[in-house]
């Protein structure tokens, strides 16, 4: 991520809606940035998420580079491609049952696929027609997009949104055995950055930061506009 927005202003609720057209510039956001944008670290074969477990998880998942079997398959799962969404979330890899953060590279192919089968995870009336449909989808998809705000180096919300996955049956196991190619434990690079925004060094703090950039978004995507982030891969 080239630019830490620590300093953009905060105008919108963390809780409002979209607009209608989610992939035009937002007025507040640097750069122009779409209101809606999946930001990632990505090759021409795989795309790395983030996810933060206890160590009795983690660690083995990183040491054998894959999920083991008492991870839950049956369980939807929320997979976080923004490196700083995911240190929002787990707190540094403070929060309790999510102290081993980890980078997941995953197919690519498979990415796109749970993208092009997902729903929104809420009614949004620009995307549905009513809230039967909504819940129609919602129940045979077997992936959610979840659009939250994206975060500067203090974790403070940012006035556009990047991209939380949840990957349920058919999708949560296809991840863990068949979409995994490396799982890498990045908990010391989540501390270490963390350790220069505390002492105030923020230039710093970014130059650690994973490498992100738009990802084209495969036709369909709920809440984007794929014409909007043909970046070449």
């Amino acid at each position: 991520m080239s630019s830490t927005g620590s300093d953009v202003p905060v105008r919108v609720s963390p809780h409002s809606t979209a607009p209608h057209h989610p992939a035009a510039p937002y007025p507040d956001a640097p750069h122009g940035e779409p209101y809606r944008r999946i930001r990632a670290r990505y090759t021409e074969r795989t795309v790395t998420v983030y996810q933060a477990y206890a160590p009795t998880l983690g660690l083995p998942a990183a040491r054998d580079g894959r999920f083991p079997a008492a991870w839950k398959r049956e369980r939807m799962t929320w997979i976080k491609p923004s490196f700083l969404w995911m240190m929002y979330r787990c707190g540094w890899g403070a929060k309790a049952d999510q102290e081993t953060v980890l980078a997941v590279e995953i197919d690519r192919a498979g990415f796109d696929w749970a993208l092009r089968n997902a729903c929104l995870s809420h009614y949004d009336p620009g995307e549905h027609a009513d809230r039967d449909e909504f819940r129609r989808r919602l129940k045979v998809s077997p992936a959610r997009v979840q659009w939250d705000p994206e975060r500067d180096l203090r974790l403070r919300p940012l006035p556009y949104r990047s991209l939380q996955l949840g990957l349920a049956g058919e999708a949560s196991r296809r991840y863990a055995d068949e979409w995994t190619v490396a799982i890498t434990d990045v908990t010391a690079l989540a501390h270490e950055v963390h350790a220069r925004v505390r002492s105030g060094d923020l230039a710093a703090a970014a130059a650690l930061l994973p490498e992100e950039r738009p990802y084209p978004a495969p036709e369909g995507t709920p809440g984007t506009d794929a014409a909007a982030d043909q970046t070449p891969a």
